[in-house]
């Protein structure tokens, strides 16, 4: 039975038609993702069914199940590869970095040491050396390939972490926390939930927390900042969540420096801010920051997952994710894993490298910055139509409100309803919110205005079941 499965996967893999099927179903989804609803339907999201069952018993047909799979699975799917998807901050896909991404999916490599991938292992070291140049950071800064910012973001920190420790003749990886110099966090009251998350894996406690109040923007208000000192980890920010606002880097990151505090700013998309002529006067004062966390899957559109750690102390980031075994062979060579907490690990340096060799400096000028003129594009278009623009538009992020909360509840509900475009909820000083973000390279002028209508008919839906609500509310006071 073994032999027989083994010999039908040794056909499929030499006859090729499963690998044919499979591109003639991506080709069909990029062909109709751009016009299709932009969230699965209701009856999309229903026969999502036909995959609940037991585990079979049987090998199965590879055929019949990429049909099931391309059938059911690519109408419930969220056209975050078309242009008008603003729900999270969730860029498109670069054809070029997408086609890497799946020719290194047939190379299946672990890229956990060089001798595993020599391939990867020599990408990322080329990724890093354009990574600096791009966002002028310094020669020393080493960067490790993770599945996002949030794991980039721990990675930070677990680096800071080290050499804090270590610099106070700690051994945090051989003594833990009990008996540890005190080490302090502080972090703005806008910090993302994933600064939390990885200080609490970490071991630091929430509690012991320093947060530092922010401004209308969800920026840092210096003033507010207590005083720093070696024993301190100062988290700053490149681009709000919700406002895409930037903290203050330079005159912060000369304050740390001068107190030689560790600073780490989380860059998801912001950072990227750096690499555009027309947006980099957001990011200045960076480069004497610590550590960094970005993505590559979202404002330089890559496939993904792909995440980035970038510090500038090789040696605490990779003391901070030691591991060893006998059996682990050191070539001499960029060994990936010692940059990251994972070993075994994909080849995500590929469709990295291919992204930045596609765009070249002068591209992803231009990607970051189009994003820019289309948000921008959209506050204009939002507020013409009576809209309330709740934040300064620094970069990709518009906050909208209508007159009410309730109105603002009830016109996000239908426009997401509505598959003409998708936009997420929030809650900014106090208020209901409609959040925006423009990620994608697709994303159109044409587009922005597409969608800019879905929010007025959205908006005129919400009012008129507001008005008849009312009106049968007070019939209802009359026969009382």
């Amino acid at each position: 039975m073994v032999r027989d499965l083994r010999e039908k996967m040794l056909q499929e893999m030499e006859h090729k038609e499963l690998f044919e099927q499979v591109q003639k179903y991506g080709f069909a989804y990029v062909d109709q993702v751009r016009e299709r609803n932009v969230f699965p339907t209701d009856d999309a999201i229903a026969d999502l069914a036909v995959f609940t069952e037991s585990l079979p018993q049987a090998s199965g047909d590879a055929a019949e199940i990429l049909a099931l799979l391309h059938r059911y699975g690519s109408p419930a799917t969220v056209a975050q590869t078309g242009g008008r998807y603003f729900g999270f901050v969730d860029g498109g896909v670069i054809p070029a970095a997408l086609a890497a991404r799946l020719l290194s999916d047939y190379w299946d490599q672990n890229t956990a040491l060089y001798d595993m991938s020599p391939l990867a292992s020599r990408l990322e070291e080329i990724c890093e050396m354009w990574l600096r140049e791009l966002l002028g950071l310094p020669e020393k800064v080493v960067a490790g390939f993770v599945s996002g910012s949030s794991l980039a973001i721990f990675c930070g920190l677990a680096a800071a972490r080290y050499r804090i420790f270590q610099n106070n003749h700690w051994n945090i990886n051989k003594k833990g926390f009990r008996g540890a110099p005190a080490v302090r966090i502080v972090a703005g009251r806008q910090a993302h939930g994933t600064v939390s998350k990885a200080l609490a894996l970490l071991g630091f406690g929430l509690d012991n927390i320093a947060w530092v109040d922010t401004d209308r923007e969800g920026r840092i208000i210096p003033e507010k900042i207590p005083e720093l000192d070696e024993k301190t980890i100062l988290v700053l920010q490149a681009g709000n969540v919700c406002s895409g606002s930037f903290d203050r880097f330079e005159e912060l990151c000369t304050k740390a420096n001068k107190a030689k505090t560790w600073v780490h700013i989380d860059g998801a998309f912001g950072l990227w801010a750096a690499a555009s002529s027309t947006l980099r006067h957001l990011t200045r004062g960076i480069e004497i920051a610590n550590s960094f966390s970005l993505d590559g899957h979202k404002t330089l559109n890559t496939p993904y997952d792909n995440g980035i750690v970038l510090c500038d102390d090789k040696d605490a980031l990779t003391q901070a994710l030691h591991a060893s075994g006998s059996y682990i062979s050191h070539s001499g060579n960029r060994d990936g894993m010692f940059y990251t907490p994972e070993m075994s690990k994909r080849a995500r340096s590929v469709e990295l490298w291919a992204a930045l060799k596609y765009l070249g400096k002068e591209g992803v000028d231009e990607l970051v910055s189009g994003l820019h003129h289309r948000a921008l594009q959209f506050k204009d278009e939002l507020k013409e139509a009576g809209f309330h623009i709740l934040n300064d538009v620094v970069f990709n992020q518009v906050v909208v409100a209508c007159d009410t909360d309730e109105l603002t509840s009830q016109t996000m509900k239908h426009l997401q309803q509505s598959g003409e475009c998708w936009a997420g909820g929030a809650v900014w000083a106090g208020k209901t919110v409609i959040r925006i973000s423009v990620c994608s390279w697709v994303t159109t002028e044409r587009d922005i205005t597409r969608s800019v209508t879905a929010f007025v008919a959205a908006r005129q839906k919400a009012a008129g079941y507001r008005n008849t609500e009312q009106n049968v509310s007070g019939d209802r006071e009359r026969s009382w």
